[in-house]
């Protein structure tokens, strides 16, 4: 059990490796080619290699990924937002006003009547 974990851990930390060098920037391609290569061909002394001397950035740049996602989500939930039709006053409001208008006189019985149909009748 122990082995198979420490197997599937290592796969992992083999994979996360290759991820980080495809996700870097600042490394060319050449670069990119040979850490691969490297990572593939002698795992184990590629890993540990690439850990001691990248390892610091990997978090940072794990980090900025997250914040990059994380800003262009919440850009895109603004815009959605601010996109949505704004909707009217709900059923129970418009027959809120329109019960004050008739208790002030300004609507008579008929109207009335006719109005809270069309409200309630509305989809």
């Amino acid at each position: 059990m122990l082995w198979f974990f420490l197997w599937v851990m290592w796969f992992a930390l083999l994979f996360r490796v290759i991820v980080d060098v495809f996700r870097d920037d600042s490394l060319s391609g050449w670069a990119k080619a040979g850490w691969t290569v490297f990572v593939c061909l002698l795992p184990f002394l590629g890993i540990f290699v690439y850990l001691i001397a990248r390892g610091r950035g990997m978090g940072e740049r794990t980090l900025r990924e997250a914040q990059q996602r994380d800003a262009a989500f919440r850009s895109y939930v603004q815009g959605a937002a601010a996109e949505a039709p704004a909707t009217g006053p709900s059923r129970a409001d418009e027959l809120a006003r329109l019960a004050g208008l008739h208790e002030h006189g300004d609507l008579t019985d008929a109207e009335y009547e006719t109005a809270k149909a069309k409200v309630l009748t509305a989809a």
